[in-house]
């Protein structure tokens, strides 16, 4: 357990530490000051953060080194967040090789730095978990100081939300923004309901899409949280082990650390598994999904309405035995938004990067980081990237509004 090197005297009654792994942090606390966030995700709990670590897939081994900073008060958690020193940039989706390039040209170290997100994960969500915007900003710049402190290049908060941005700029942090494609249910009746809100020509295109999945004899079953058996998952997992191999990568995660959900989290996931006529299973894909959060709504005129069960969905891991064509776009997109329709799921998130996923009806989003640099020259010249990159992201989602699968109006 390590104190922070830092504690502005204006800041004296708390405590605020550096703990070695989130095992040090009690779950409970942990959770429930999740809970309260504006954004959570199910990938910010304990449970999925402590898999991590005790499946060995995000460790010194792999170059993720866990730090987990803590802020007390009166022996209450009113702040904290996980924190990764990272010896690379692998696995992270937003993406720095070129910023520790240059560093390395000059003859200085990028690595380690400092990443402020969830291993393997580009979901966006709260990342500085705190009790009110104070200590998010407090938090913010703890995390600011300690990397001055190690002697770090940087420091990174990956896919935060309007909240972390917030308290980041206030402790002059640079932004930086990426485009993700995200489904909305606008309440659709079925598939059907919902085709029918795309223009032609997309709307053709997953008909045929689909028609070619289930003419090669091909259908789906899905299984929710612990219907999901011990088979199941350990099928799962050689399909996701087979398509990383087949793009020439190792897995980033474990089978422990798959067995560590299947036992702590079964819940907050959806498994669909393909199988041919003859009931051979041949393909599959894992899709997240978040705790219902009832969560108040207003209408434009300021007046609130009833509280909604909010629920998200999200796309994250596929893997298949056999090719069949169009299997992929089936398993990642058209059963889970169907499934969502069916259960109500309010957003169905596609996960990084993936321009082809706008064919599907997943809509372009922008998602965003926050970077901070600690020598000041190359803070500078990154600042003046960003700025750069920023009018691109902009004309980007201009181009990609203009060609939307919508009706016109829609």
């Amino acid at each position: 357990m390590l104190s922070t090197p830092t504690q502005p005297s204006e800041h004296h009654d708390y405590d605020i530490q550096v703990l070695k792994s989130i095992g040090d942090i009690d779950a409970t606390q942990w959770n429930s000051l999740l809970k309260i966030q504006p954004n959570p995700t199910p990938f910010m709990k304990h449970e999925y953060l402590l898999a991590m670590e005790l499946s060995k897939s995000a460790t010194p081994q792999t170059g993720w080194t866990p730090r987990f900073i803590t802020i007390r008060l009166e022996d209450t958690l009113i702040g904290a967040c996980p924190l990764y020193l990272k010896m690379h940039s692998y696995g992270e989706f937003v993406f720095d090789w070129s910023w520790a390039n240059a560093y390395e040209q000059h003859g200085l170290n990028y690595y380690p730095k400092a990443l402020v997100g969830v291993p393997f994960t580009p979901v966006p969500g709260t990342r500085l978990l705190a009790k009110d915007e104070d200590t998010r900003a407090l938090l913010a710049g703890v995390v600011q100081e300690w990397t001055k402190h190690e002697d770090l290049s940087s420091a990174h908060l990956l896919f935060g939300a309007e909240e972390d941005l917030k308290a980041c700029v206030a402790n002059a942090y640079s932004l930086r923004h990426t485009v993700q494609f995200h489904w909305q249910n606008s309440n659709y009746s079925d598939f059907a309901d919902f085709l029918s809100g795309l223009n032609q020509e997309k709307r053709k295109k997953i008909k045929q899409e689909r028609a070619k999945v289930s003419k090669a004899g091909v259908g789906f079953i899905s299984k929710v949280g612990t219907e999901i058996n011990d088979t199941d998952w350990a099928f799962f997992y050689k399909c996701y082990e087979r398509t990383y191999l087949e793009h020439g990568n190792a897995p980033y995660l474990t089978p422990e650390f798959f067995k560590q959900m299947q036992e702590t989290m079964p819940h907050n996931w959806v498994l669909f598994i393909a199988s041919k006529e003859n009931g051979e299973r041949i393909a599959c894909s894992l899709v997240g999904i978040s705790d219902k959060a009832s969560v108040q709504v207003f209408e434009s005129a300021g007046n609130s309405v009833e509280p909604q069960n909010l629920q998200i969905a999200y796309g994250r891991y596929w893997g298949a035995l056999e090719r069949v064509d169009c299997l992929h776009f089936e398993a990642c997109y058209y059963q889970p938004i169907e499934w969502c329709i069916q259960n109500g799921v309010n957003r169905f998130e596609g996960g990084a990067q993936g321009e082809h996923k706008m064919a599907r009806a997943l809509l372009p989003v922008k998602t965003s980081s926050a970077h901070y640099l600690v020598h000041p020259s190359f803070a500078s010249a990154v600042d003046n990237f960003l700025t750069r990159e920023e009018q691109g992201i902009e004309n980007y989602m201009e181009d990609l509004e203009r060609r939307t699968p919508l009706k016109t109006g829609i």
